[in-house]
């Protein structure tokens, strides 16, 4: 078995993203024993990454940008939860509680931009985990991405349910005149119940906006995604006008929303969740998801409030925030 260094060694050669695996393949996360746990309780894995450039398909964008993997939000609903399998560990605690530290991701990222291959074309960051999560103030590779990005005049979006982003208002603002930047806060709800059952991890709905305000205050394209609409959670029309008036109170640019889809490892998880904790929901959930997308009667009907409720408030459109994770 590969013996992996401590977290704080940064003399030793870094495991690869792919090498924890292996042990966990054959004694579980238990296996990680260099994985530090910091006072949030979860577990830290340093990786080292071979890119930092990601490339997708079927997305409005080409290209992703994750410097961690795993999230310590723990959003019930989070679609990146069925990332995690993919490492040999589970979609449900260790989503939130072993996350992966691409230690290099800066200095890879870097090296990626000068390529002359290289046509600036526009990424998405924080598509599959949140890179303003706790941890982001210890290794500050997300202010270290924006950096290089600012130096590679890339244009990025970047998604995110951490207040911590207005400590980059000064990068951020670079990257905006370097090539253009646009942030995406994540408010699904302004409701308290909502928020505390189903984001356990993350920072207060208001608390989230008034970072919003902040950065477009700081001259930045700052609005809101309320992603996702969880069904009977956050979809009632009273629910969705208290959130739509707080973000336009708030001073956000704009506002878009889609509404929750469950995948292989996030359906799974999620439906263990609501079996456990309401359990006289999970029989609508199974009629209103058997597929992966709630229908389209549904989804359209929802969207449809919300952009009622955006022309009621001056709330303008971001094209594409439909589409957005």
């Amino acid at each position: 078995m590969a013996s992996f260094p401590l977290l704080f060694d940064i003399g030793a050669r870094k495991p690869t993203p792919r090498a924890p695996a292996d042990p966990l393949n054959a004694g579980g996360t238990a296996a990680l024993t260099d994985a530090e746990r910091r006072a949030d309780a979860a577990r830290y894995q340093e990786v080292a990454c071979r890119s930092a450039l990601n490339p997708v398909k079927g997305m409005p964008f080409n290209w992703t940008l994750n410097p961690y993997r795993g999230c310590t939000h723990g959003c019930h609903y989070c679609f990146a939860r069925r990332y995690h399998v993919q490492f040999e560990m589970d979609s449900d605690d260790e989503f939130a509680s072993v996350i992966l530290v691409k230690r290099n991701f800066v200095e890879v990222l870097r090296r990626e931009l000068d390529k002359p291959s290289w046509t600036r074309e526009h990424v998405a960051f924080g598509t599959a985990t949140d890179p303003y999560q706790p941890i982001e103030g210890h290794y500050k590779l997300t202010r270290g991405t924006i950096e290089a990005l600012s130096r590679g005049r890339t244009p990025a979006g970047l998604v995110t349910k951490g207040p911590m982003v207005v400590r980059d208002r000064d990068v951020l603002g670079d990257l905006t005149r370097a090539a253009g930047c646009t942030v995406y806060m994540s408010v699904p709800t302004v409701d308290e119940d909502a928020w505390r059952v189903l984001e356990p991890g993350t920072a207060h709905p208001l608390q989230r906006l008034r970072a919003v305000r902040e950065l477009v205050d700081a001259g930045i394209n700052a609005g809101v995604l309320m992603a996702p609409i969880v069904p009977g959670f956050s979809s009632s029309a009273a629910k969705l006008e208290r959130t739509v008036k707080a973000i336009a109170d708030h001073g956000a640019r704009f506002v878009g929303c889609n509404v929750m889809h469950l995948q292989d490892g996030t359906r799974t998880h999620f439906m263990k969740f609501v079996e456990r904790e309401f359990p006289a929901m999970r029989p609508r959930f199974e009629k209103l998801y058997v597929k992966k997308y709630a229908p389209d009667w549904y989804r359209k009907e929802v969207q449809g409030m919300v952009r009622i409720l955006q022309e009621r408030y001056g709330l303008s459109r971001r094209e594409g925030a439909e589409d957005t994770p």
